[in-house]
């Protein structure tokens, strides 16, 4: 089949393709594409592609010439010169999406180029699955602006859900059922548009060995039982040390260097399956002695995998993914511990600037859990010599003054239906 063939194919498909809309400002990634490459990363399945055929439509709408093109589409996969193709076809001017570019080989230098020669008249917006996009080599640094998406925020999945934020008691009862599926089944587009539990759990099964093959096995260069093996033990672990992963593969038989599962942990995160965060300290070593925490790209893989639902680690997961997607990469994110063992979940900070810190906990009914998780959180906030913080918990709303530090204790879910800040 003729490139141009195909091409074509995916551009009227996405410019016809009914959608629903995601909390993301469009304008925003058409504007700063006329002076920079805009890229979409973040995991597989998370509406990327949606994103670029809301634009495209958004393009046309307004008159301008746009094309979408999917670049991981096996019929272009084996062709010479695949990206050159689509200037020959589309032209040197207006907006070109390119879905996936990664797939492509040569990539980096295309865009390099294209950029170069081009600027100012051809607006390149792409995506792909794997954060390399975001970091990426020598031709490329300064060309592009990232842009990480997420699965669904609860918000968004309200509103796939087609439950509206209304303050009747009818309208609560439905905003707590969902949150519970939201929990359960995690923030997938098309999860929250599947119905049967049986068919969501067989989407998310999928959509778990598709990112192990396409994106960590493939990157690595690693085969994709080892892959999955990984993948397997780092979700029942709160606690990430490769020692101790070591350790594991050992006892099930694996022959496999310490080298590699420090690999393997940077594939999983570079392909957004897992997050890994570091204990805050200012010294180096520690930030790479002490153990991670270990956070699932979404938290449906969680119950999909293990078939429970531990509430205090999804309610982690939850928080964690959602400062991800409120902070875009402009602050870093780690954990808190002292000696006494005394833990603050998180901390977000921009070089030494301390932003806020959060404690996550489900349930704060038996007063040891509650003594702990506040004990906690004040000795964090004395280390650093701040005032306040946050404990985002199941029910409790209240604010409460200990040794001087402002406790806010907001209901997670009312945190996660919070406007940006």
């Amino acid at each position: 089949m003729d490139p141009f063939d195909i091409f074509e194919e995916w551009d009227v498909y996405a410019k016809k393709k009914q959608l629903i809309t995601r909390d993301v400002n469009l304008k925003t990634f058409i504007n700063n594409s006329k002076l920079k490459i805009v890229a979409l990363t973040g995991i597989r399945r998370s509406g990327k592609t949606s994103i670029l055929m809301l634009l495209a439509q958004t393009l046309v709408s307004e008159g301008k010439h746009v094309c979408y093109i999917n670049l991981e589409d096996n019929r272009l996969r084996n062709r010479d010169n695949v990206l050159d193709e689509t200037i020959k076809w589309f032209g040197d001017k207006g907006f070109m999406l390119l879905d996936e570019i990664t797939a492509i080989p040569d990539w980096e230098g295309w865009l390099a180029r294209t950029h170069e020669l081009l600027k100012g008249q051809l607006c390149l917006i792409i995506s792909s699955s794997r954060k390399s996009i975001a970091r990426p080599n020598k031709p490329l640094r300064g060309r592009i602006l990232p842009y990480e998406l997420y699965p669904l925020s609860f918000q968004e999945y309200l509103n796939f859900q087609h439950v509206p934020l209304e303050k009747t008691t009818s309208a609560k009862g439905k905003i707590e059922k969902t949150f519970e599926l939201y929990q359960q089944y995690g923030g997938y587009p098309e999860i929250a548009l599947t119905k049967p539990s049986v068919e969501k759990i067989r989407i998310l099964n999928s959509y778990f060995r598709d990112i192990i093959a396409l994106d960590v096995a493939e990157m690595a260069h690693e085969d994709i039982s080892i892959v999955d093996t990984f993948s397997r033990y780092v979700i029942q672990s709160p606690y990430f040390s490769a020692s101790k992963c070591l350790n594991y593969f050992k006892t099930i038989g694996y022959k496999i260097g310490k080298e590699k599962i420090l690999y393997l942990e940077q594939y999983a995160q570079a392909a957004y399956l897992f997050f890994f965060i570091p204990i805050f300290s200012y010294k180096i070593k520690d930030r790479t002695q002490y153990p991670r925490k270990a956070y699932c790209g979404d938290v449906g893989f969680t119950y999909s995998t293990l078939g429970k639902v531990d509430k205090g680690r999804i309610y982690e997961n939850l928080v964690y993914i959602e400062l991800k997607r409120r902070t875009q990469g402009q602050y870093d994110i780690c954990y808190w511990k002292n000696k006494e063992g005394l833990e603050t979940d998180f901390i977000v900070k921009q070089g030494s600037d301390i932003k806020e810190i959060i404690q996550v906990v489900y349930d704060l009914e038996l007063d040891d859990t509650r003594k702990r998780e506040i004990n906690g959180i004040v000795e964090c906030a004395k280390e650093l010599n701040i005032n306040k913080g946050t404990i985002l918990t199941n029910t409790v709303a209240e604010i409460q003054t200990v040794y001087g530090i402002k406790i806010t204790f907001i209901p997670l879910m009312q945190w996660l239906l919070q406007m940006k800040k």
